[in-house]
């Protein structure tokens, strides 16, 4: 048996570029959690070409309309600094969305300069003492360091320090899922339903990205995380927070923890069974009650599932990529699948990925900071049947003529990116499916006799 090379956690180059990323920039991940803010908007502290490429990236994936404000820089501003164009940018989305919220995320060039947006934002309030201004909420989201999911969860952290507030316990929990879909949003807050469990979910994109049609267009569409609810997380019972690469001192739980008292519990993203189950456990001990029946039955079903797929499944090697988190919660589901994880990428370096993927996966070769070129020099060596991430691992796929399973950010060549299930029992079933399907239609189509009856 072909022995796997050895772990590489941030492996060295021999080259000074990235070839095409295994991310995307950061400040895309803090305009997604401000989309999920209900009538907040975001506004990008740069060039307008930065706005314009993450709008491209967010409406090819879940295929609405997003608006993303900008306080275009000029050369003058690069040179001179941008506390003015950020003043005037302000007034604008003021005056043309009356939002409750605007969510300031700095891009590579503000950052660069030095801008201290900051000071600019006390400035704004101060010079303005008369006016009843929106929620300003800024996130340092410079591209050359952090990943889009670095910038999503800043932005959930930078969200609760400034609005979360204390006061007397209630009976609610915050759940603080990362950087997943709609449908996953809608299925966590139909679970702590379930339980009978009150529950703050931050952000909510579930309607404002993946919602019905208009009559009329909405600047503002209806759906998100309302600020009360935001203001009463610092009162909550617990927070479970997804996430099993955040550096655990920085999070927006930990931040709920130290200013305001509310316990944190962080568990991986809850895909497969142990993962789920772990969830499951939490939400029972938070609300005092068993598993309801229904999650017990999925439960059964996903189980027999597992049986039935076993036999086109076992002996696969599979490629995984994309956001640390997610790349680690989808290891953990293959290795309970008969599914060897031969190879596990991701643009972050958070120096956490190896680590967690080996407590699913300990064989498994990790590659940290990669880009694509990286990866399929890694693939061609490791002989993997199966790719599973995003769209932009596609020309890789068709390169290596692997079959691709799409999950994840971006999706942008299928239509319903958005309502992919990832999480629980329920979403793991989907999965199961897609993945093993895509399995069968490979070992049809790579053999000559076509077989019908697998």
């Amino acid at each position: 048996m072909q022995q796997p090379l050895p772990l590489v956690d941030d492996p060295p180059r021999g080259f000074a570029a990235t070839r095409n990323a295994c991310n995307v920039c950061t400040p895309l991940g803090a305009c997604l959690v401000f989309r999920g803010i209900e009538r907040a908007i975001p506004l990008l502290h740069g060039s307008q070409g930065c706005s314009t490429y993450i709008r491209r990236y967010l409406i090819g994936h879940f295929r609405e309309p997003v608006d993303i404000a900008s306080s275009n820089f000029s050369e003058s501003s690069a040179v001179h600094g941008g506390r003015q164009i950020l003043h005037q940018g302000l007034e604008n989305v003021i005056r043309q969305y009356a939002p409750e919220l605007i969510g300031i995320a700095s891009t590579c060039l503000s950052e660069t300069i030095g801008d201290d947006i900051n000071l600019y934002v006390k400035e704004f309030r101060r010079d303005r003492p008369d006016r009843v201004l929106p929620q300003l909420v800024h996130v340092s989201t410079p591209s050359y360091r952090d990943t889009h999911a670095e910038g999503f969860h800043g932005a959930v952290k930078a969200v609760v320090e400034t609005l979360a507030q204390s006061g007397p316990p209630e009976r609610l929990v915050n759940l603080l899922p990362g950087m997943v879909s709609p449908a996953d949003l809608r299925y966590l807050k139909e679970v702590a339903a379930d339980f009978e469990l009150p529950a703050v979910v931050l952000p909510d994109y579930s309607d404002s990205l993946d919602g019905g049609t208009w009559a009329d267009y909405e600047r503002l569409p209806s759906g998100g995380t309302s600020l009360a609810a935001i203001r009463r997380m610092g009162q909550a019972v617990a927070t479970i927070e997804f996430g099993s690469t955040q550096d655990p001192s920085k999070t927006a739980g930990c931040a709920l923890r130290d200013r305001h008292g509310v316990p944190r519990h962080g568990l991986g993203l809850p895909i497969g069974i142990r993962q789920t189950d772990a969830f499951f456990d939490m939400l029972s001990a938070c609300s005092g009650r068993p598993v309801p029946a229904k999650h017990a039955a999925e439960r059964g079903r996903l189980v027999d599932a597992y049986i039935d797929a076993h036999k086109y499944l076992a002996h696969t090697r599979a490629l995984i990529y994309g956001e640390e988190d997610l790349v680690v919660g989808l290891a953990a589901l293959l290795s309970e699948l008969g599914i060897k994880p031969a190879l596990c990428g991701s643009g972050g370096r958070s120096g956490r990925l190896g680590p967690a993927v080996k407590r699913f996966a300990p064989d498994a070769v990790v590659l940290s900071g990669v880009d694509f070129l990286e990866l399929e020099d890694a693939a061609g060596e490791l002989a993997c049947d199966i790719m599973i991430g995003s769209s932009k691992g596609y020309p890789m796929a068709r390169k290596l003529g692997k079959p691709l399973v799409r999950v994840g950010f971006p999706i942008h060549d299928r239509i319903g990116a958005n309502r992919i299930l990832h999480l629980g029992y329920r979403g793991a079933h989907d999965l199961l499916d897609s993945i093993t399907n895509t399995r069968i239609a490979a070992i049809q189509d790579g053999d000559p006799n076509g077989y019908m009856n697998m």
